[in-house]
């Protein structure tokens, strides 16, 4: 009488698991869903730009601040659709953004500017003037103050 032994593996839950999640699951959901992107750069050691592609909001979705020294980009949008004729009573969805950007030092929060237009946002921060530097005058020890 023979037996086969079947070696256990302790991963192999787990590698169905992730196979399930990644492959067949949740993020493979999501990959036909555009997420919005966001670009940061500065120019000419002037200014921080950063541009935000929010094509399926308005301007009324959207709010910018400043927060202790970021930059915050908040979008939501909602959306309602009430249908006698379908079996739902209410059909809602909603769709948030969120981004927080540091801020560099020398940023001038008091004149940051924000448009919007085409479903880009763009944020213009200019930087505050370099101050300008001055030779200090080196005394020796035995120059009294």
């Amino acid at each position: 009488m023979s037996h086969n032994l079947i070696r256990f593996n302790p991963m192999d839950e787990l590698n169905t698991l992730q196979r399930r999640f990644f492959d067949e699951g949740f993020l493979n959901q999501l990959r036909g869903i555009a997420t919005p992107t966001t670009d940061v750069y500065t120019e000419d050691d002037k200014r921080m730009t950063a541009e935000v592609h929010l094509p399926h909001f308005d301007e009324k979705d959207i709010s910018v601040d400043v927060d202790e020294g970021a930059l915050v980009i908040q979008a939501e949008r909602h959306e309602r659709e009430t249908d006698k004729k379908k079996k739902y009573v209410v059909h809602e969805s909603s769709t948030s953004f969120y981004r927080r950007i540091a801020l560099p030092d020398q940023a001038d929060e008091s004149h940051i500017d924000a448009r919007f237009e085409d479903g880009v946002l763009k944020v213009v921060v200019p930087y505050k003037p370099a101050s300008a530097t001055h030779k200090i005058a080196i005394k020796s020890a035995t120059t009294a103050p």
